[in-house]
């Protein structure tokens, strides 16, 4: 399974159910790597896409003990998730948010793909610091992109 998220210098993605940053190349990065696979998000995040709908050319998996729709696949706990699941490869799986789901998803993960923004901004919704987590290592980082001058960097972490 894998993570991909953009984050702050505190590892922040959110606030208010909004991403923190709206960069044009970060979210074609993310739609690279996600399309065609099942994609794994919380109620919120499904609620924060553009129409409350589901990604295009993805499966859309949500994971809520209260959601009920019949246009993505809704789990209502961990074993139904799971049970989803086998039906796709591990490199085929991508967990996109929120912090709830981060964190209770993030020990099944073995690759993450994260955006680095070099920034601070006020975040309701972390990831856990992977620089600081023993268990994942910095694989890649790609050379300083900006827009708007917003720094940022494409990296990925595997875990150990």
């Amino acid at each position: 399974m894998n993570c991909i998220a953009s984050v702050d210098n505190n590892w922040g993605i959110g606030l208010n159910n909004r991403l923190l940053y709206h960069i044009p190349e970060d979210l074609h990065y993310f739609k690279e790597r996600t399309i065609g696979k099942a994609v794994i998000m919380g109620k919120n995040t499904l609620l924060s896409l553009p129409n409350q709908k589901p990604l295009k050319d993805r499966t859309n998996i949500v994971l809520s003990k209260s959601l009920s729709r019949d246009d993505c696949i809704v789990c209502k706990d961990l074993e139904a998730l799971f049970e989803v699941l086998k039906n796709y490869s591990d490199e085929d799986i991508f967990v996109i948010g929120g912090g709830q789901i981060y964190r209770l998803l993030l020990p099944y993960c073995n690759k993450a793909y994260i955006t680095k923004v070099n920034g601070e901004k006020t975040a309701d919704s972390f990831l856990e610091n992977l620089d600081l987590n023993k268990e994942w290592e910095l694989t890649s980082a790609k050379e300083k992109q900006v827009y708007n001058g917003i720094e940022y960097y494409f990296c990925e972490y595997q875990r150990l």
